[in-house]
């Protein structure tokens, strides 16, 4: 799941870990593309759960509970996606807790990693679980342009991201556009997200559903199979989309 700020601040937080192997700090600037102080009520709303003590039972949670239980997807197609995905220069967006990133086979041993995230807890967590790599941290709300450089990265992860943002996939779909633009000629943008039509849905999960939907904490009431289809197809130059249970499987490439 992602995390998007609860307040207009730009910098992370002062009790971040710090020690010999801390990650860069890429602070936003208040005047940029980016500007964290103009966010709109939903956004900060689903990001706002993201807490410290929440963070450390996220992976339990995600990758033992709801996944595998209610949305029908097993951690390691997650797990598989990112071993066959992941580049030497990878930006993932939504972080959670690092569980992902944590487990990944990197193709180098010395990865370049750019964590993107509205919640500066999740920042910190994973930034922390990641200390034995090069690290930066973003502060930036994916809906905007993202303030990293353009086709500076070989890869980007979505991973549970895009039912937890505002909007149905045909208005949201510009946060695919934006990961796009990270990514080198012929990148690859992957991911996961929770469909409510086109998939099979249990009783279970739409119960779910409809509750974390009422909370603020997903906004994927409208979101489809097809539109996912759609969006993927707007913004790259080829993808591939599977289903696993209700949730979406995505792998896309920009043009070489």
């Amino acid at each position: 799941m992602t995390s998007n700020a609860a307040d207009g601040r730009n910098a992370l937080n002062d009790d971040a870990p710090k020690n010999d192997n801390a990650p860069n700090d890429n602070t936003l600037n208040d005047n940029g593309p980016n500007d964290l102080g103009h966010l709109d009520q939903a956004v900060i709303d689903g990001q706002a759960g993201y807490s410290k003590p929440l963070l450390n039972l996220y992976d339990l949670m995600v990758y033992r509970g709801t996944g595998p239980l209610l949305w029908r997807c097993p951690s390691a197609v997650s797990r598989s996606l990112y071993d066959t995905s992941v580049g030497a220069r990878h930006m993932d967006i939504g972080v959670g807790s690092g569980y992902l990133l944590h487990h990944a086979r990197f193709p180098v041993p010395d990865p370049r990693i750019t964590l993107v995230d509205l919640n500066p807890n999740s920042l910190a967590h994973t930034a922390h679980r990641l200390r034995r790599h090069e690290v930066t941290t973003v502060r930036a709300n994916v809906l905007e342009p993202l303030p990293v450089p353009e086709h500076s990265h070989d890869s980007v992860g979505m991973s549970y991201l895009l039912h937890c943002v505002p909007g149905n996939l045909r208005e949201k779909g510009v946060a695919l556009a934006h990961a796009a633009a990270a990514v080198r000629p012929g990148g690859i943008v992957f991911g996961t997200t929770v469909l409510s039509s086109g998939v099979p849905v249990t009783s279970a999960a739409r119960r779910a559903m409809r509750m974390l939907n009422k909370r603020g904490a997903f906004h994927n009431d409208g979101d489809t199979l097809d539109d996912l289809r759609a969006q993927l197809a707007q913004h790259f130059d080829r993808h591939e989309l599977t289903v696993q249970g209700c949730v979406g499987v995505f792998r896309a490439w920009t043009v070489a």
